[in-house]
């Protein structure tokens, strides 16, 4: 695999807006098939880190979709909507602005701590299932885009889940990875059986 003419193919992939504001880059020496940074509210993009000596191993579909679910699953961090985490990370942030210029202290670390549970909630509910799982929907929703039918996209992310796990050295997936694995099977129709959204907002 020519590592330079893969990643021109990943991106052609994609939508233009992911595009724009993904890059994608070898990383040789992660452990991980696949990684990604966080985006934050001041940055417009993530980046994307593959480790081609794994990656080539998997089959192009299988490569396709994992791109794919990664990128949507970064999109789906929602930092500006109205929620109640939110909120508290917005208001730390303006009542820390007004502590400081009266040079209250206490003020100060009781602003940095309630932005800190603020942000950190945001990310922890990122990692949730029901997050997640709307990645998968999306990444499926973009690969049909680009040719793929549903039930196939769906079976070739399902193979990929446990192909990643197992070439990262893990022998089975995760809980999370085992619940959008039931939700995938459900969409390539080889289940009946779907996660209601709400037994997975918890997670």
């Amino acid at each position: 695999m020519n590592i330079n003419e893969e990643i021109a193919r990943l991106r052609d992939l994609l939508p233009a807006s992911w595009r724009m504001t993904t890059s994608i880059k070898s990383k040789p020496e992660q452990t991980e098939l696949i990684s990604s940074s966080q985006i934050f509210p001041w940055q417009k993009g993530t980046r994307i880190d593959i480790n081609f000596r794994l990656w080539r191993q998997l089959p192009e579909a299988q490569r396709d979709l994992l791109l794919l679910y990664e990128i949507s699953w970064r999109q789906q961090t929602k930092w500006l909507q109205i929620g109640t985490y939110q909120g508290v990370a917005a208001m730390s942030l303006v009542g820390g602005i007004v502590e400081a210029a009266q040079g209250d202290v206490t003020g100060i670390a009781i602003a940095i701590l309630l932005g800190t549970i603020g942000i950190n909630q945001i990310l922890r509910k990122n990692k949730s299932s029901q997050i997640q799982t709307q990645a998968d929907g999306e990444a499926i929703e973009v690969a049909q885009k680009r040719g793929y039918g549903e039930a196939e996209a769906a079976r070739a992310l399902l193979d990929a889940i446990p192909a990643a796990a197992k070439l990262t050295g893990r022998n089975t997936p995760d809980f999370t990875e085992l619940i959008r694995c039931q939700n995938l099977r459900a969409i390539a129709g080889l289940s009946k059986t779907t996660i209601p959204e709400t037994s997975i907002n918890d997670f």
